[in-house]
């Protein structure tokens, strides 16, 4: 723990939206040097805290103390460049007296900004960079960064992990990029249902941590529902003894029901699958050669490929480099200028097209899901209500009516998201499917992807994603930048870096670039077969089928001792005896507490390994 004085405490804040709380009683304190991860699921109220902190808004309950003279700088998720003639005029708008205003242009050079553009027609990812440069420059003593490597390419993250890594300032970070929290956190804050965790080790620790804190959370529920019923089992059957004692306890049974009744459990997860369709040819997509220019900018050139069924192939590279056009030209949605591509038999295509300017923002989520044709929609060959479907998506019923224009960006994701996935499909081309998911949703996303058993095409500039789920990556040549080259690596993005290392290598200790081979097949690797999975020991087999029957035996002991203890003349007639019961029935109950443990344990190894 830190024992300087912090530079920002946050104390009892209370926020309700609705009549409901979004978060209360939140308290917390950033001392110079923290690097933290501010995580939890989305809509649990991380932004709104972090702008709190900020001194953005007003929380209805508590107070945000600052150490005099401490700078904070603050980076939205949607920046504002309106108003600024230039990027360098924004970028060193917030700059004090004391700043170097050359740190802000060096910044925009370093993030390939021109400080003299105008900020009108600024792509996500420019207005996002101009809006780092922005919040870096006054190296502030307390950075706030809302999902900073939103809208980035790989370059993008990079550079900024390597800023961040060297910056002296205290940052508290929200995002959604895995690799990012685990390369730079150092502590990590968990909102979840209006309560804030704190864990004083960085997020490479966090899903271990949760997973502990809500396995301790079911049993405690768990062991309640079970004091319930016995407190039940005694107002029924009890043998009544004075009337004070009995009152007493008839409001302590009040009390459990009420704790019962409204514990709040963790928010479920999506039900992704994708639709069902017939199988694909062997082959997929082959390409000869293809290449592809706008004007005088060559994205493509003399690129070879066969695709395989199940091969799950990601496309990594700078913003511009020509992805998604070397994915529509494989896909046949656009003709090269030279060379062919040929598409297999009996593709069924669905297309995950992550941009958010294409949906209709007053259409209704029922609208959009049905395409206008009702109010259900056909999923792996059943009719299904568009209501139990938007379920499956944590999308609540009165939602349906609902207008695109009121769902946050983690809703207008999971909303592209389940209609894409109703489609059948056999050939899944995904386009920066991650943006705005929870790590919750991305944890399914990537179990659907590994585990399709079709084909997928995967644009993403999210490394731990890419990792978990292709089996090949293509990436742009970087010895021949700009000639539209791309070269095929084995793996997920780790090793296409290793590759690219050893290859680096070789070429800087020969200084000669070998001559151009004749036109070859780049043959996807084909996917390794999975581990096989882990299984219940005959012991533990036995142990979960005989355990129940083994509890529900001590319970009915346990209600016998309590009944004979609750006869208000067995003391008097028998205080050894009295005794004699009493420390059985503790016994008992300890036993009752161990067989329960040990079966919720079981149970949920049991679920993990069927859950694969």
């Amino acid at each position: 723990m830190a024992t300087s004085p912090p530079l920002l405490r946050a104390e009892n804040l209370t926020l309700t939206f609705g009549g409901a709380p979004l978060f209360s009683d939140v308290s917390f304190s950033v001392h110079a040097g923290d690097r933290i991860a501010l995580v939890g699921r989305n809509g649990s109220g991380k932004s709104t805290l972090l702008r709190i902190a900020a001194g953005l808004s007003e929380a209805m309950d508590g107070e945000v103390v600052t150490e005099k003279n401490a700078t904070i700088r603050y980076l939205p998720q949607d920046p504002d460049l309106s108003g600024f003639d230039t990027l360098g005029d924004y970028s060193r708008a917030e700059l004090g007296p004391l700043d170097d205003p050359y740190r802000a242009d060096q910044l925009l050079f370093e993030l390939g900004l021109d400080p003299e553009r105008a900020p009108s027609g600024l792509s996500g990812g420019e207005a996002r960079r101009a809006a780092l440069a922005r919040t870096l420059a006054p190296e502030p003593d307390i950075l706030f960064l809302d999902e900073p490597t939103n809208h980035l390419d790989l370059p993008a993250i990079e550079w900024l992990e390597d800023e961040l890594a060297r910056s002296r300032s205290a940052i508290v970070m929200i995002s959604h990029d895995r690799r990012f929290l685990e390369k730079l956190s150092r502590r990590t804050l968990w909102l979840d249902r209006g309560v804030l965790r704190d864990n004083e080790a960085g997020f490479s620790a966090f899903e271990d941590w949760r997973d502990k804190l809500l396995e301790e959370e079911e049993r405690d529920h768990h062991k309640l529902g079970r004091k319930i019923a016995r407190e039940e089992h005694w107002v029924v059957h009890g043998v009544s003894g004075r009337r004070k004692r009995n009152m007493r306890r008839l409001g302590e049974l009040a009390e459990l029901r009420k704790s019962f009744r409204e514990h709040q459990a963790p928010e479920g997860a999506a039900k992704l699958a994708a639709s069902d369709a017939r199988e694909s040819g062997k082959l997929v997509i082959e390409a000869t050669a293809i290449a592809k220019a706008h004007g005088d900018n060559t994205l493509v050139r003399d690129f070879s490929i066969r695709i395989h069924r199940g091969d799950r192939i990601g496309f990594v590279g700078p913003n511009g480099a020509g992805k998604t056009t070397l994915i529509r030209l494989l896909t046949g949605e656009l003709e090269p200028d030279a060379g062919t591509v040929r598409l297999g038999a009996n593709l069924d295509m669905a297309v995950l097209d992550q941009r958010r300017d294409a949906l209709d923002p007053d259409e209704t989520l029922e609208h959009f899901l049905t395409d206008g044709r009702g109010q259900s929609l056909l999923v792996n060959g059943e009719q299904k209500h568009v209501v139990s479907y938007m379920k499956d998506f944590l999308f609540k019923p009165e939602q349906a009516r609902t207008p695109v224009r009121e769902l946050s960006g983690g809703e207008k994701a999971r909303l592209i998201l389940a209609r894409t996935l109703a489609r059948p499909a056999n050939l899944l081309v995904l386009d920066e499917p991650t943006n705005d998911l929870d790590m919750e949703t991305l944890d399914l996303l990537q179990e659907l992807v590994a585990g399709f058993p079709g084909t997928v095409l995967l644009v993403s500039h999210d490394r731990d994603f890419l990792d978990r789920t292709v089996n090949a990556v293509i990436a742009p040549d970087e010895t021949r930048p700009g000639e539209g080259q791309w070269v095929a690596y084995a793996g997920g993005y780790s090793d296409m870096l290793a590759q690219r290392g050893t290859t680096q290598a070789g070429q800087r200790k020969s200084k000669v670039r070998p001559a151009a081979s004749a036109k070859a097949e780049t043959e996807a690797p084909r996917a390794a077969p999975q581990a096989a999975k882990s299984k219940l020991s005959y012991k533990q087999k036995y142990a979960l089928e005989t355990l129940p029957g083994r509890i529900e035996a001590l319970d009915g002991e346990i209600a016998a001792l309590e009944a004979r203890l609750a006869d208000p003349a067995l003391f008097a007639k028998d205080p050894a005896g009295f005794n004699v019961v009493a420390t059985e029935l503790e016994g008992k109950r300890t036993t009752h507490a161990a067989l329960e443990e040990e079966w919720l344990e079981l149970e949920m190894l049991r679920e993990e390994v069927e859950g694969g």
